[in-house]
């Protein structure tokens, strides 16, 4: 079983940045490919950014390219999200997950998700 912990959440200015960091322990093996996903209040939980083993591949979002990059460190089993010129907009829950195979960006087949992390941006 894999456990996926987020960390780095908080309150920033519009124009800002900050960094989320999500580490991953227990059966790693399964973590092949590491994604972000958010969920803004009343709103569906979605993609944000997905990456595979070794970076192998990398998918974001239109709404957050050019803004946001996500990498990993496969040797630490971490995975991050570096957001800057956040928006508004960008203010949800930020959950890491992570699944078996090929990236994607549909929510549900990955199989194992972390508890979240709250980012605010204010105007």
């Amino acid at each position: 079983q894999v456990q996926l912990a987020e960390s780095g959440g908080g309150l920033v200015q519009a124009g800002g940045s900050l960094r989320l960091s999500c580490a991953a322990s227990g059966r790693t093996f399964s973590t092949a490919t590491m994604g972000w996903f958010r969920q803004a209040p009343g709103k569906e939980r979605e993609f944000v950014a997905a990456t595979m083993l070794f970076g192998a591949r990398t998918i974001y979002a239109d709404s957050v390219k050019g803004r946001f990059t996500i990498s990993r460190d496969d040797a630490k089993n971490m995975v991050y999200l570096q957001m800057n010129s956040l928006k508004p907009e960008d203010t949800a829950l930020y959950y890491c997950a992570a699944k078996a195979g090929v990236v994607t960006n549909i929510p549900s087949v990955y199989n194992v998700w972390g508890q979240g992390t709250q980012v605010t941006v204010s105007s």
